[in-house]
């Protein structure tokens, strides 16, 4: 009886591994737009994702690891734009000791975060998808480091790292989609 219930519980898993590669292979069998709004549409930052998936040259035919590579480049932009500003910032010399140093420290983990999205964008080209999730959740912590160091939560550099954990955060939806888990 032993064998019968081992059986069993191989085909129940042989059959679980089945469809999640169907239904992976189903949303790599879509393309360019459609691929676009069926990642986009269950994000809550839905006109977002869309806009930045859309407006690259390579997403009419673009594949979940071209959405990938288009809203990580979009996010290591988003961060060099951040730091650019984090180190103008610095500079100012009516900025008070404290927030200058929180500047300072945040720019420290802002080229972390850069750092950690091109091995993120490493990981998903040579299809890494575990290492990518991890680099994924580095760069967020990385930018939830920076707006620690900063007192308040109004300052321009706050309200950019919002986008940039979006954009993260499509990513890691989209990484994950790639390893067959929907989020």
């Amino acid at each position: 009886m032993g064998s019968k219930a081992n059986f069993f519980w191989l085909l129940a898993t042989c059959m679980c591994i089945i469809v999640a590669h169907h239904e992976a292979g189903a949303a790599e069998q879509l393309r360019g737009k459609a691929l676009i709004q069926d990642v986009c549409k269950t994000r809550g930052n839905s006109e977002l994702c869309m806009k930045v998936l859309s407006a690259d040259p390579s997403s009419p035919n673009a594949t979940l690891t071209d959405l990938a590579i288009i809203t990580l480049k979009a996010a290591a932009e988003n961060a060099s734009g951040i730091l650019v500003d984090a180190k103008k910032m610095i500079d100012d010399p009516n900025l008070e000791p404290a927030i200058q140093q929180g500047l300072a420290d945040c720019s420290e983990n802002l080229l972390d975060a850069e750092s950690q999205i091109q091995d993120t964008i490493a990981s998903v080209l040579s299809n890494d998808k575990i290492d990518a999730l991890v680099w994924l959740k580095a760069a967020l912590a990385a930018i939830d480091t920076c707006d620690d160091s900063i007192p308040g939560d109004d300052d321009i550099l706050s309200r950019r790292s919002v986008s940039f954990r979006q954009l993260c955060n499509i990513a890691v939806a989209i990484n994950k989609r790639m390893m067959g888990i929907e989020s």
